[in-house]
């Protein structure tokens, strides 16, 4: 059995836990950064560079004391090495390269979003290769065939914002702070989500990419007519979401052909009207449908130590370099507009 540390800090979330092959989270910390970024909105990256410089380096200690373990019995030190905040991937990467020259120990330099890819199998030991994979999150939504460890192919990315960012903007215009996401699915209980007429930007086009920039627009224009509760408006942009991301799946999974497992990752996969409308997508196909708990959707350092303990067996050389932009499928089209992380 091996323990890999993990360290994350690709943008507000600096966080590190320590995960066996055998998908034990042996210990783990998280620190939010949540207070500072709330009075501009969203994430302002020299805040979170700075956090994390100051947080990181006593929270790897902390956990490795919670957890009983020296460096010299580690078998791997995993670190976030981009895409994201290259402010905050720096600070991460850096840290572990000192403490796998410090301790002779490999340095595994993970892709965040291969860690949110991989995150359902560290849940699920009977998640096998391959499977259909929505990734969402704040940076990020795209549909993929995950055939291994490495091994992505790409179907569908957004050509504007994403996802979990469409959440954020529209809980800004609902002046319901941030983090925006689940102030929005927590409104949206409590509104009518046929009420606001919103457009579902894409749907019926024939190739699977998203769209949620003009959604968000049209949300900005009903909150400025002064027609439509607040409820209302995070209701209906919830559902027009969702209905988005149901019509673009489908023509993926068609595209993808037969795969038994239906998963979902990132942190708009913490958001439960779509995990649970995504169950019965998978179940009216006959496929599994796995989510990781809640805990592991959003940035962490478990899904990151996990795609070290994945990869075990390889290195990269200290001197590697982060990278704010690093698509998982190197092979895939690039897709006019799309976002730089995309």
């Amino acid at each position: 059995m091996g323990i890999v540390l993990g360290i994350e800090s690709s943008c507000d979330e600096t966080a590190a836990a320590l995960v066996t092959t055998d998908r034990r989270i042996v210990a783990q910390r998280i620190a939010s950064q949540d207070e500072s970024h709330a009075p501009y909105g969203g994430v302002v990256p020299e805040i979170a560079a700075r956090a994390h410089a100051e947080r990181l380096a006593p929270m790897v200690e902390a956990v490795m004391d919670d957890a009983g373990v020296t460096l010299a019995e580690l078998d791997a030190i995993a670190a976030t090495a981009g895409p994201g905040l290259i402010g905050g991937v720096m600070v991460g990467l850096v840290s572990a390269k000192a403490l796998a020259m410090a301790g002779d120990v490999p340095l595994i330099a993970v892709n965040h979003l291969e860690g949110h890819a991989l995150s359902p199998r560290l849940a699920d030991p009977d998640l096998e290769f391959p499977y259909a994979l929505l990734l969402v999150s704040g940076g990020h939504c795209q549909i993929l065939r995950v055939e291994g460890v490495g091994r992505y192919r790409r179907f569908a990315t957004t050509i504007d914002d994403a996802l979990g960012e469409a959440f954020d903007k529209t809980a800004k215009i609902l002046g319901l702070g941030f983090p925006g996401g689940p102030a929005v699915e927590r409104l949206a209980l409590e509104g009518n989500p046929n009420a606001v007429p919103l457009p579902r930007p894409l749907a019926g086009s024939a190739e699977p990419h998203f769209s949620f920039a003009g959604l968000k627009s049209a949300v900005l224009r009903a909150k400025e007519s002064g027609r439509h509760g607040d409820a209302d408006l995070a209701a209906s942009f919830q559902q027009a979401a969702l209905d988005c991301v149901l019509d673009r799946l489908r023509v993926a999974l068609d595209a993808m052909g037969p795969v038994p497992a239906l998963v979902v990752a990132g942190g708009v996969a913490a958001n439960k009207v779509i995990r649970h409308t995504l169950e019965r997508v998978a179940t009216g196909r006959d496929m599994r449908f796995v989510a990781p708990p809640m805990a592991l959707c959003t940035d962490n350092a478990a899904m990151i130590a996990w795609a070290g303990c994945e990869r075990l067996g390889q290195s990269d050389p200290l001197d590697i370099a982060a990278r704010p932009r690093w698509p998982l499928d190197p092979e895939a089209e690039p897709v006019r507009g799309a976002g730089y992380k995309a």
